[in-house]
């Protein structure tokens, strides 16, 4: 993006950003008063939000705006509709729909559920292949890590300040849980062609964590240098072995590498960048690709299906297809897909087994937890576009091993061996994740457009040390949930 058209494209966001009016509200259930989540609330075509798991939502629009209606809709609920004059920050209650069973919807031809899935394969790279889009899009993902088992048995050292004391006392300092939220708001751009390239403008990014739970990890690993540095010879390498296992490292190298960390010319951090585009693409290609679990199109005579009925989802007939594992399958779920082309409108899916799972020599991993929901939506170009998606992920990790750390130096007289640290691991942790996406809207572009996007490798994410209600003033987002609105941390500056 050229330096003037970035600036005004800031002023204008700014200016929205002002004078825009914000709206709020909850969705419930009509009958049973529960939350709603992920309903979809539509103020204009291409463009709205998606409720939170609790049923809240919030958007703004602009002062001068000439929309004058609002549609809420959800999957099983009559649709709803009325003008923003009616519109105030209160509780909306939808009336259930059931969903229509087979002899309802008349259609010209018949068709069994091995012929629909079928018909849904083959028109897979005609209806969900990439086109070149652009995107608006805000994306949440919270992280929460438990350590549930931290031992470390201490049995030989040589030097004199690595001690069990000094092992226990930083064991006793690494906290057990931890939690981490990430928010992007941005445009996301993609290219048509197989890869699902991708180019990615952060237009506002949030970082919410406790960052002193960050610090005792680092001042670990500050002690811990200074003391190797103290102690080894930079002319040594150090031999670590655990078990069988073992590799050699140079010691000059590991304070090399240290000394560049703070120097000018240090390689230029680009995580933020790298892993929301990352997790943008994990999510946009999750039903697509054979590199992903979610298996059920790209393996489906693993699975079982049935036609349960049809309903419809924005305005869309759909077939609402079970799909149950045979054995080798790894899921359980339903698809809704469009009676007209074939499209996967959704697909909501849950593992009934370890997706991944192994143990071998100490070392154990056990993802257990597989499971979420993706909404898709026509393009103006026809095509299908992810519009919302939520995945769960869950693991366990495990390390029950030996450790043994040799220096060695052959420039020394006598003995090679200068220092030895032998200690035994027994280490379990488990982290939860979960991405949350919705896209306000799709625009069609063009390979040029495209072209000229330049991304900020130097974007960073404002650190936020506890909830803020006002970060987002002003801007389309999904509504966080009460976990995140309480998260806070004591005495924070």
């Amino acid at each position: 993006m050229k330096p003037t058209t970035f600036l005004l494209f800031g002023f204008l966001l700014l200016a929205f950003k002002v004078s825009a009016q914000s709206y709020s509200g909850k969705l419930i259930d009509a009958k049973t008063k529960n939350p709603i989540p992920y309903a979809t609330i539509q103020y204009n075509i291409n463009e709205g939000v998606v409720t939170n798991e609790e049923g809240n939502f919030s958007f703004s629009l602009a002062s001068n705006s000439k929309l004058d209606s609002i549609y809420i809709s959800s999957m099983g609920y009559e649709k709803t509709g009325f003008s923003f004059s009616q519109f105030n920050d209160s509780i909306i209650a939808l009336k259930p729909k059931a969903i229509n069973l087979s002899g309802v919807y008349v259609f010209d031809k018949n068709l069994e559920v091995d012929e629909i899935i079928e018909k849904t394969i083959e028109n897979l790279e005609k209806n969900h292949s990439p086109t070149t889009t652009k995107k608006r899009f805000f994306l949440r993902q919270s992280d929460h890590t438990v350590m549930q088992k931290v031992t470390v048995d201490f049995e030989k050292s040589t030097i004199a300040e690595i001690n069990k004391a000094f092992i226990d006392s930083a064991i006793s300092t690494f906290p057990r849980k931890y939690a981490y939220y990430t928010e992007t708001l941005g445009d996301y751009y993609q290219k048509k062609d197989d890869d699902f390239s991708a180019k990615l403008e952060v237009v506002k990014a949030a970082e919410l964590y406790d960052k002193s739970q960050e610090i005792s990890f680092e001042s670990f690993g500050e002690r811990m240098e200074e003391i190797l540095e103290k102690r080894l010879k930079k002319d040594s390498y150090l031999k670590i072995k655990s078990g069988w296992f073992g590799t050699k490292v140079q010691v000059d190298s590991i304070f090399e590498a240290s000394d560049t960390t703070n120097t000018e010319e240090r390689v230029t951090d680009t995580y933020l960048l790298d892993n929301r585009k990352q997790n943008l693409k994990n999510l946009h290609e999750r039903l697509f690709s054979k590199d992903y679990a979610l298996d059920v199109l790209q393996k489906h005579k693993r699975y079982d299906f049935e036609i349960v009925g049809f309903t419809d989802i924005e305005d869309l007939g759909v077939y609402v297809i079970d799909f149950k594992s045979k054995g080798k399958g790894e899921f359980n779920g339903t698809l809704y897909i469009n009676v007209d082309d074939f499209g996967v409108v959704r697909i909501d899916y849950e593992n009934i087994k370890s997706v991944k799972k192994f143990k071998l020599l100490g070392f154990s991993f056990n993802q257990h937890t597989y499971n979420g929901s993706m909404v898709y939506t026509k393009t103006p170009s026809g095509t299908y576009t992810l519009k919302f998606a939520r995945h769960n992920n869950g693991s366990k990790f495990g390390v029950d091993r030996p450790l043994k750390i040799v220096e060695k130096n052959k420039f020394v007289k006598g003995r090679r061996k200068q220092n030895e640290l032998k200690l035994n691991l027994d280490i379990i942790q488990t982290q939860y994740s979960t991405n949350e996406l919705v896209v306000f809207a799709v625009e069609n572009s063009n390979l040029e457009l495209y072209n000229g996007v330049i991304e900020d490798k130097n974007i960073e994410a404002v650190y936020l040390p506890a909830y803020d209600p006002n970060f987002w003033s002003g801007y389309n987002i999904i509504e966080p949930n009460q976990a995140i609105k309480e998260f806070t941390i004591e005495d924070a500056e």
